[in-house]
């Protein structure tokens, strides 16, 4: 490989989320809808083997605590695929968002490589055999189950507060929660994991609360969190022009975000 190949890495939005159960080696099974929407991570592949990450992200999170060793999800992948490259990461997905920013990075790769197997995908984590795929989908399973759903033009508005939400933390939590009988926290939300999120960051509910007072609407929470959205209308039209919001001295990014087809089967290009 001698010319530099750039391969985009859209964000994944959780739209409901359900768990099912949980299997013996402490994995959770999930029911949920995802789709892919257009705030992205963009990775140029070239000659070498080095990894390096380049902070566009909006707001306070930033690249700090992604590592850039082996334990990266970039270099995990291409170790599962057996190659080697230099790869420049454009982080614009903040981590510990709920919106598989290292899983997009990771199904990147698998798609330049041309091994877009869910079965090979969910070793690097339940949301990558999705990312792989994208579009919009029914994913099942601890992940690797990928049912694809007609596509549908939406528009969405993210709120990405200044929190890293540590997902086994939630499901730490979610486990604790669901000890108790009839324990179930979708009806209202569509996310069973939103109560464990605020018991792992209280100052959700605030980031929710402020959310809702400007657009009228219940914000849901993205997966584990810690993003906030609600699909965009003529109501949130408003919201288009702004580009943060402000609590406590404290500011979190507003983002509208498109939904993206699935992409082309590499056996078709």
């Amino acid at each position: 490989m001698t010319t530099p190949e750039t391969v985009m890495a859209p964000a994944k939005l959780t739209l409901s989320l359900r768990v099912t159960g949980r299997r013996d080696d402490g994995y959770h099974l999930l029911e949920a809808e995802m789709v892919t929407v257009d705030l992205s991570d963009a990775l140029t592949f070239g000659p070498g083997d080095h990894l390096s990450l380049v902070d566009e992200i909006v707001g306070p999170t930033g690249t700090g605590e992604i590592p850039v060793g082996p334990d990266n999800l970039v270099a995990r992948a291409l170790a599962l695929v057996g190659r080697r490259a230099s790869v420049r990461v454009v982080k614009r997905i903040p981590a510990g968002a709920g919106l598989g920013g290292g899983s997009a990075d990771a199904a990147a790769v698998l798609r330049w490589a041309r091994r877009p197997d869910p079965a090979l995908a969910v070793r690097l984590g339940s949301d990558v055999p999705f990312c792989v795929r994208g579009g919009r989908a029914r994913v099942t399973g601890v992940g690797e189950a990928i049912e694809p759903l007609a596509f549908e033009h939406r528009r969405f508005v993210l709120l990405l507060p200044p929190i890293a939400v540590n997902t086994a933390a939630v499901y730490r939590a979610f486990d604790e929660k669901a000890r108790h009988p009839g324990y179930r926290d979708a009806s209202e939300t569509g996310n069973e994991l939103e109560a464990a999120a605020m018991v792992v960051a209280p100052r959700l509910a605030v980031w929710r609360d402020r959310f809702a007072e400007l657009c009228g609407a219940r914000p849901r929470l993205a997966g584990s969190g810690s993003t906030w959205f609600v699909e965009a209308g003529p109501s949130e039209s408003d919201l288009e022009g702004r580009q943060f919001l402000e609590v406590g001295g404290e500011r979190a990014a507003l983002r509208v975000v498109r939904t993206l087809p699935p992409w082309p089967d590499p056996d078709d290009a």
